[in-house]
């Protein structure tokens, strides 16, 4: 189970929850939050942050029990066993993933359109979406990846502009911006914050390093809520920059590339490139990873038999879980705008984080987590789910059929491939209640 010579460190494992969070989070949602919440998204990002602690304690405490490579999926067979529904919502999170995947690829398409000339034509974002897929695709078929090995430094570089950019905004800020006067209705604040969940999800991925840590009982819950906890400081320093020095509209004007149209007023075009460009860097880095990490996702679910045999080799020499995966983040990169793939992949991981932690409550014993927090971490996601999917009914109830189309094919996806193969769903470990030192 664990690789001496790969070991995974505490502060890695916080370094890799900031890059995925970072890489689809604030860059890519901002905008979309701030379309909602206007100049009161601070609130909405601190009450998503508080939720995504909740889910984070959950899912640390279910890692640190069941160390697996394959997360959530994991869990997921751990709380409700070999059958239809395990089998369903694990296809479901492989497709949570590539929608997570393709937000941050149309996020980078968006950053490099608006760093080309004005007047040049909005396809260009799908364009640019698209061949960054393609070109990290080819590189890690190639094997290569250089850019996970200096994943730390990438984190590093990320933080300190946002810092920077925080620290700086914050000194010319319009305390009339963010006057309680121009906060929107309470009820917008909070449908906001299942699209500022969405910002943190990505904390989930350090559980699939669980393997590699070497006592990840009490590595892995540590560094997924210090992870979180420096990020939510981060997004809501960055909030307060942003509609501290843009009024709401200017923000919803440019909401697919909020966060560089904020440095305009305070550091001129050069702000606003020196911003694009690093989400430009953000962004592609975090693509080159979550690429690899989803092929790993394709391997763990074809083990399990969740996915052909064909997806089942060792990832060294599989590729076509990456080919497959690679095409259908293309696709939803270019078929949704930004606001439509948040609103999709906000809504679906939050009911797969609701379906594990009430998972949870099943292996309670086995993990030795406070029932209360894990009550509450349900409670906070079904909160989430029902205001977002209201605020999403009353907007664009098209998004919803779409939200029930990609469960309605990860259980056609289930049911055909046990029939075709004849396969089933396995437990990697065995659940016994823990042992407490």
């Amino acid at each position: 189970m664990h690789k001496p010579g790969n070991e995974v460190s505490f502060w890695s494992a916080v370094a890799m929850g900031i890059g995925a969070m970072v890489g689809a989070g604030i860059f890519a949602l901002l905008g979309q939050a701030g379309a909602i919440a206007g100049s009161a998204v601070w609130l909405s990002f601190l009450i998503g942050g508080f939720v995504a602690l909740l889910s984070g304690y959950s899912i640390g405490r279910l890692g640190a029990r069941y160390p697996s490579a394959g997360g959530v999926v994991e869990y997921l067979v751990q709380a409700y066993g070999v059958g239809r529904f395990s089998g369903t919502m694990s296809v479901m999170m492989y497709l949570g993933s590539l929608v997570a995947v393709s937000l941050v690829a149309r996020t980078f398409g968006a950053y490099a359109n608006a760093l080309l000339p004005d007047g040049s034509p909005d396809w260009m974002i799908e364009v640019f979406a698209a061949g960054i897929i393609v070109t990290f695709m080819l590189i890690n078929l190639e094997g290569a990846r250089a850019m996970a090995r200096i994943e730390n430094l990438v984190v590093l570089v990320k933080m300190s502009v946002l810092i920077g950019f925080a620290a700086i905004g914050m000194a010319f800020i319009s305390p009339d911006y963010l006057s309680p006067a121009t906060y929107p209705p309470v009820s917008m604040i909070l449908y906001g914050v299942a699209v500022t969940f969405f910002a943190y999800e990505g904390f989930r991925i350090v559980g699939n390093a669980a393997e590699d840590m070497h006592d990840p009982a009490r590595t892995l819950p540590r560094a997924i809520m210090t992870a979180i906890v420096l990020v939510m400081a981060v997004y809501i320093a960055i909030a307060v920059s942003v509609f501290g020095n843009l009024p709401p509209d200017r923000v919803i004007a440019a909401q697919d590339f909020a966060l560089a149209e904020a440095a305009r007023p305070i550091l001129g075009q050069t702000g606003f490139q020196i911003v694009a460009i690093a989400a430009l860097f953000a962004t592609a880095s975090a693509i080159n990873a979550s690429l690899y990490a989803v092929t790993n996702v394709t391997y763990r679910l074809a083990r399990l038999g969740e996915l052909p045999s064909a997806f089942g080799k060792p990832i060294a020499h599989s590729k076509e879980g990456l080919v497959v995966s690679s095409a259908l983040v293309i696709l939803f990169a270019t078929v949704f705008d930004l606001s439509q793939i948040a609103a999709i992949g906000a809504l679906s991981m939050l009911i797969i984080h609701l379906t594990v932690h009430v998972g949870h409550l099943r292996l309670i014993r086995a993990t030795g987590a406070a029932r209360p927090l894990i009550v509450l971490a349900i409670a906070a996601n079904a909160g989430a789910i029902v205001l977002g999917a209201y605020h999403i009914a009353g907007t664009s109830p098209l998004l919803l059929m779409w939200i029930g189309a990609f469960f309605g094919f990860a259980f056609a996806t289930e049911i055909l491939l046990h029939w075709m193969t004849d396969r089933e769903v396995r437990r990697r470990y065995r659940s016994h209640p823990v042992r407490h030192r």
